[in-house]
């Protein structure tokens, strides 16, 4: 299976219309991979079950050999699954996926009309993936400005910190994130429950970071 387009591919001189072309082009093509690949994919005749329960989580499975209804998925419905997709290759560290994926996903959320606390997160993470670290820390304050508890937030933000060398900045919010643990935990938000695999490693940057002045 060859390599899907990324940004880089796009001439600089490319019209609004050639852009929004392209980028339409694209991200239906990084659909069709992320989505059909694995229903028609070798070895795999069962469809995928669901990653998570909250907003992030993946399109519910569909009966082995049906296609997925590209036509009827909002914007943020066609966003999450390469989020997701790209997620899983960075844990994998399939670096080859992560180059191939991460640009389409960035793009798919900036076509959101408006995002949600945990669709900004999600664009924050993939930024942070991709080494855009101050813009992962605006897409953090952006999210802290309206909820200043919000662990997914807090735990972006103090990342970022840290990938941006800002290690004073990183226990400020580590600290504020261990502050609010049980409070917001206790929130049960569909997001938390969605990314509650992440808390623990959160939980250990904070430990480790957040309380160590």
């Amino acid at each position: 299976m060859g390599a899907s387009p990324t940004v880089t591919d796009l001439p600089a001189n490319a019209s609004g219309n050639q852009l929004a072309w392209w980028m339409a082009g694209a991200l239906l093509l990084g659909l069709v991979l992320v989505i059909a690949y694995p229903v028609y994919g070798p070895g795999r005749a069962d469809a995928p079950s669901a990653v998570g329960t909250g907003p992030g989580a993946a399109p519910a499975a569909r009966p082995a050999g049906t296609p997925p209804d590209l036509s009827s998925m909002t914007a943020r419905e066609a966003a999450d699954p390469l989020f997701e997709r790209v997620m899983r290759a960075a844990s994998a560290d399939n670096s080859t996926e992560v180059v191939t994926f991460l640009p389409m996903a960035i793009a798919a959320y900036g076509l959101v009309e408006t995002l949600d606390a945990d669709g900004k997160f999600h664009l924050g993470l993939l930024r942070l993936t991709g080494q855009f670290n101050a813009e992962a820390l605006e897409d953090a304050e952006d999210i802290l400005s309206e909820q200043p508890n919000y662990l997914l937030a807090l735990a972006l933000a103090g990342d970022a910190s840290v990938a941006l060398g800002d290690s004073a900045s990183a226990r400020g919010y580590y600290t504020r994130w261990l502050d609010a643990y049980e409070t917001e935990v206790a929130k049960q938000l569909p997001e938390y429950i969605g990314h509650e695999s992440m808390f623990s490693e959160m939980r250990a940057k904070a430990e480790a970071l957040g309380r160590n002045n």
